[in-house]
């Protein structure tokens, strides 16, 4: 399997979880001050969420990818 078509695969699994879940959540850690041996950090969930259309034009981009990593070179 090419780099084409890995990246082809790639794009199209990632669309397709986008349009699945819609959205995924992480947290971030800051450290906000530090008082000799105190340290205060704040924890902070993030969410993002990801367009239909972006899940769509990825499905798109890697199918089309896969067809044109599908064809032959002549000459």
């Amino acid at each position: 399997m090419n780099a084409l078509k890995l990246m082809a695969i790639v794009l199209m699994v990632t669309g397709l979880l986008g349009l699945a879940y819609g959205r995924f959540s992480y947290t971030k850690e800051t450290q906000e001050a530090q008082l000799g041996p105190l340290e205060l950090t704040v924890k902070d969930t993030q969410t993002v969420i990801i367009p239909i259309w972006a899940g769509l034009g990825a499905v798109l981009a890697g199918g089309g990818l896969m067809l044109f990593a599908g064809r032959k070179k002549h000459g």
